[in-house]
């Protein structure tokens, strides 16, 4: 007979991480799946640092659940007794008037952040590591910063496991919705589950064939240099920053965390998928990221000591998916975070348990839907 749960998660990100550990939280008997040993570096949830920020260009929606993931990340500090999120202050910069600063400030404007503008002149006296032209202008939010990716999913893991998850290195292949249940096939093996959520990220097209969601897998490039000049690029000196160079294209940035500045373009290159992408990092990778950093982050751009490959899988919009699938009413489907939902996953793992128990949720959910995607 095969094994029965409450709730199976298959993708063991960090997403399905947080997801995990709230199901195990609220008493349920939960599995997680994963095709690699969680935390591991193969997929879309690891790197020396991820960035948290409150003036959310992107939409104004995304501020109160990135306030909620602040307290979630806090109290898992709080559980775990490990370091997990680091302030910083956060920089949004570009051409006056560019789509990023727009939205930064109205983000601000709608949900009371206090941010301050800064035009070029007092953007490079206050952080010296920055070179810009007098077009350039700036919001800088106060509560900005970046989490350890690694540690945030062990702590995570480690929580599930407390609670009582039990978690399976295990390449779930296929699943079927059986009337009041549905059936996972792994590589050792098949379980039965009354709950299930699919947060495979880059593997997610493999899983929902039926669905054939408009999804596009990016090679992602991050690099990690020593800098040139570390007094300009201490956490003190320099807060992470996201700054569109050309409209619609931007890059970002960290302070030095364990000797190194991280720095990449936000977008890579479409690949078929995870597997088929290549890990290997050529001398002709990111010269468009280098090529930033020598312009506006000379202080940085010292001895390349890392360059580190990850996955985005992107929606046609760039909004995340958290839906029910809509032939199978216990079936979950939370993934396609489109490079920027890691700060979000605390806050996610409970949208989607409060799905899945039926506790009323407190965020509207419409604009992650798969109507929106036609589907």
């Amino acid at each position: 007979m095969a094994e029965t749960y409450d709730a199976i998660v298959i993708g063991l990100g960090v997403m399905g991480s947080a997801t995990l550990r709230t199901l195990a939280g609220r008493g349920l008997r939960v599995l997680g799946l994963d095709r690699h040993d969680p935390p591991h570096s193969l997929g879309s949830s690891h790197g020396r640092a991820r960035m948290i920020r409150e003036a959310y260009f992107e939409h104004p929606l995304y501020v109160p659940l990135v306030r909620r993931a602040y307290e979630l990340w806090e109290a898992l500090e709080e559980e775990s007794g490990e370091r997990l999120l680091y302030i910083t202050r956060g920089l949004s910069i570009g051409p006056r008037g560019c789509e990023m600063l727009r939205g930064a400030l109205e983000s601000c404007r709608r949900h009371g952040i206090e941010a301050g503008h800064m035009e070029a002149p007092e953007l490079k006296r206050a952080f010296p590591a920055i070179e810009c032209d007098r077009e350039t202008v700036a919001v800088l939010e106060p509560r900005a910063g970046y989490l350890l990716p690694g540690p945030c999913v062990a702590a995570l893991l480690d929580s599930a496991r407390r609670e009582g998850a039990e978690i399976r290195c295990e390449e779930a292949r296929a699943w079927r919705g059986d009337g009041a249940e549905t059936r996972v096939e792994t590589s050792a093996g098949e379980y039965r589950t009354h709950s299930l959520v699919l947060a495979a990220g880059a593997w997610m097209s493999s899983l929902l064939t039926d669905l054939r969601l408009p999804l596009t897998v990016e090679r992602v490039l991050q690099l990690s240099f020593a800098p040139a000049r570390p007094e300009a690029c201490t956490p003190a000196a320099l807060p992470v920053f996201v700054w569109e160079y050309e409209p619609g294209g931007f890059w970002y940035g960290f302070p030095t965390i364990d000797g190194a500045v991280k720095v990449g373009l936000h977008g890579g290159q479409p690949v078929a998928g995870p597997n088929a992408a290549s890990r290997e990092v050529t001398e002709a990778d990111g010269e468009g990221a280098r090529g930033l950093v020598r312009k506006h982050l000379p202080a940085a751009y010292g001895r390349l000591v890392e360059a580190d490959i990850c996955f985005y899988t992107k929606t046609p919009d760039g909004h995340f998916i958290i839906d029910r699938h809509p032939d199978h009413d216990r079936v979950v489907i939370m993934s396609a975070c489109s490079g920027h939902g890691f700060k979000f996953a605390p806050t996610i793992g409970e949208i989607v348990a409060d799905l899945l128990t039926g506790d009323g949720g407190a965020f509207d959910l419409r604009p992650f839907s798969l109507a929106r995607l036609g589907r």
